[in-house]
């Protein structure tokens, strides 16, 4: 198994089970430090590894009028400042190549959205940076495609000289308003192989709890917004833990309703110990 390494966090088999979770945008540097010293301590007394994870930038809204986010500038500074006083890694996503190198100065992990796992430029520009800031990428499968699909995008990062890789599950269309999570695929994609058609270790799977929970569909839309299952997120954290995957992402916030992305599918913070706790406990019986 290859080991996908975060700062000072390795993800992958014989390492802790690791959390990546933060608010979806960075509403404030207030905000973003409260919710990751919350995370971070419940799971630094679960022996869980922590990465705290924000957005600059929210680029594919449903509405030009959703709120996008402090934009790469500050959004950096604010992330970078928020993870030294917390003392862990930290990840964010980027949509544009030109979003990659400044990122990557800052942050321990590039992601790559869902919808732009399959744009060359992306992950060539994500993959370069990574490797010359000796960061890691992580690319969420798209909703879209199957994981045998991502054996792809795996190559690209690979030529583009990036092998520091975490791919993450975050639900499928199957056509009736919401995302299914397809667990024998979760498996497959746990087997692809690392950077050789011969086979070897594999790259570590995050599992996405709370964007698989997303009702994406006519019937699921709350408006301009998409709508959601927030309830049912546990559900499926502790499905894809029992399963044996490396990560789980969670995004979380005191106030889901007032959320300014994500409000429908975001876990309240206060029940964020009692949900990590569950992980733990599922984790150490692996």
């Amino acid at each position: 198994m290859a080991i996908c390494r975060i700062g000072k966090v390795g993800i992958g088999a014989g390492h802790p089970l690791c959390i990546i979770a933060g608010p979806c945008v960075l509403e404030s540097h207030q905000l973003g430090l409260m919710i990751g010293t919350r995370v971070r301590d419940a799971c630094a007394g679960l022996g869980l590894s922590y990465v705290f994870k924000a957005s600059f930038d929210k680029a594919n809204r449903s509405s030009i009028h959703s709120a996008r986010g402090p934009g790469l500038e500050r959004g950096l500074e604010w992330i970078g400042s928020i993870a030294r006083e917390l003392g862990v890694p930290s990840t964010t996503d980027i949509h544009e190549p030109a979003q990659a190198l400044p990122a990557a100065k800052v942050v321990d992990v590039l992601q790559i959205p869902a919808f732009l796992c399959r744009q060359t430029d992306l992950l060539i520009a994500a993959g370069r940076a990574a490797a010359e800031h000796g960061r890691a990428v992580n690319v969420k499968k798209g909703q879209f495609m199957s994981p045998a699909e991502m054996k792809g995008v795996i190559k690209k990062l690979g030529e583009a000289g990036c092998t520091n890789v975490m791919l993450t599950e975050r639900g499928t269309f199957f056509g009736y308003g919401r995302l299914v999570n397809d667990f024998i695929g979760i498996g497959d994609m746990m087997e692809l192989s690392a950077f050789n058609a011969g086979g070897g270790d594999c790259v570590p799977v995050c599992f996405d709890g709370t964007h698989s929970t997303q009702m994406p569909g006519p019937t699921g839309g709350a408006g301009e917004q998409t709508g959601g299952r927030p309830e049912r997120a546990p559900l499926l954290a502790r499905a894809a833990v029992a399963a044996g995957v490396h990560s789980v992402f969670i995004e979380c916030h005191p106030e889901p309703s007032k959320a300014l992305s994500d409000a429908s599918t975001m876990q309240k913070l206060d029940d964020m110990p009692a949900l990590l706790t569950s992980l733990a406990r599922l984790a150490a019986c692996r």
